[in-house]
């Protein structure tokens, strides 16, 4: 009897439905820099404008990396300021921290505000919420100043996601959708917050990699609000999720990753990645699809973290993509750069967007089925099942 008790309990504190996206909201800093104007104001800002062969060099990978333009919270007034960070060695890391600890969670509250005046519903039935960055150090974290920031309930239970880099933004849903789903009646709001002040440094002969990386990541905000069960019509699911896993590539260890010293980040990227990730994709979309019965993946829609241009080329060709599979992170990469955690927030916003623009049947671009794919340090990859709602389900 007791045990019946207990199951009966558990059962009614479950959700009965799957998690689904209920609205989506982003967020740059103000400050935008063209790519093709990059590589003159990154070596003219870190007085190195006489390493002409590097800034070629430089602007050939800028030319490359299918960027347009990119948004900073870093502007050069900050940077004047603080004639340490455009060196390669010098010490710079507190004034680096005040930059983020201030930034980010205020960047995270402008995506989130836009999540929850889309969602519709009262501030306080937000009932969990996740943050994750890969730059604030401080504790109590950016999590705690974000409930502040937006006046939320301090019973809120959260959870900070911290130092995962690209990835985490896919992380931060597999966790989202356990939360709404073992807990009935949750609402969980996924804060992702990037600002790239750690790795601004001064270009080096020695690091390429870091020529990568300031050719490559901006700044940005996402948000996203998660749940089961939605209450129609005051909430509309715009993406399912069906199914989550994480997984760490075999033979890629210190492929992705950086390291934090005094002079602030150091960004590790061996030109292995692109291969790396396309080669094992295959495997991680059969065990994900095998159970759908989908082997096709034209068939299905794509929300795919874009890391850079020769990871979507590599993918491409190792499953025979249609070159429009991958046009709504194309798009993002294009317009906003790699924003490492918040990427894929800003990837379903367009997607969404776009299919509402051209009058698809669902928000998968007229699909069914999708996948959501997060790459980071490990090298580490997320896979998400998606399945997308109707976009006028009363039609």
């Amino acid at each position: 009897m007791e045990v019946a008790y207990l199951e009966n309990m558990r059962e009614a504190q479950r959700a009965s439905g799957a998690a689904a996206v209920l609205a989506i909201g982003t967020a740059n800093p103000p400050n935008c820099l063209y790519q093709a104007d990059f590589p003159d104001f990154y070596f003219q800002l870190t007085n190195t404008d006489h390493m002409t062969q590097l800034k070629a060099k430089f602007s050939r990978i800028c030319e490359k990396s299918m960027i347009e333009k990119r948004y900073f919270a870093l502007n050069a007034e900050m940077v004047k300021e603080r004639p340490n960070m455009c060196a390669y060695t010098e010490p710079s890391l507190d004034e680096r921290i005040e930059i983020m600890n201030a930034e980010i969670p205020k960047l995270g509250e402008k995506a989130a505000s836009m999540a929850i005046e889309e969602w519709g519903q009262p501030k306080s039935h937000v009932t969990h919420l996740i943050f994750c960055t890969t730059s604030y150090v401080d504790i109590p974290g950016a999590d705690y100043q974000l409930i502040k920031l937006l006046g939320l309930s301090p019973s809120v239970k959260r959870f900070m996601i911290s130092h995962y880099g690209c990835f985490a933004g896919a992380a931060a849903l597999r966790l989202a959708k356990d939360l709404a789903e073992n807990n009935a009646g949750a609402r969980v709001l996924v804060v992702c917050s990037e600002i790239m002040v750690v790795a601004f440094r001064g270009p080096s002969e020695k690091n390429l990699d870091s020529l990568v990386g300031h050719a490559v990541f901006g700044d940005g905000a996402s948000a996203v609000i998660i749940g089961a069960n939605p209450i129609i019509p005051v909430e509309r699911p715009l993406f399912h999720l069906v199914s989550a896993s994480q997984t760490i590539l075999p033979n890629s260890e210190g492929a992705i990753g950086a390291i934090v010293r005094e002079f602030g980040m150091n960004i590790l990227l061996k030109q292995t990645v692109p291969k790396a990730i396309a080669g094992n994709i295959e495997k991680n979309l059969k065990e994900a699809f095998d159970p759908v019965g989908i082997s096709d993946w034209n068939s299905i829609f794509w929300i795919s973290h874009p890391g850079g241009a020769a990871i979507m080329k590599e993918i491409e060709a190792e499953l025979g993509l249609n070159h429009e599979k991958l046009r709504a992170s194309k798009h993002v990469l294009r317009e906003y750069g790699n924003m490492s955690s918040a990427s894929v927030g800003f990837i379903m916003d367009e997607m969404r967007k776009r299919s509402m623009q051209e009058a698809k049947s669902t928000t998968g671009e007229g699909l069914k089925w999708g996948v959501l794919f997060g790459f980071g340090p490990g090298i580490t990859v997320e896979t998400i099942v998606l399945r997308s709602a109707p976009i006028n389900p009363d039609a």
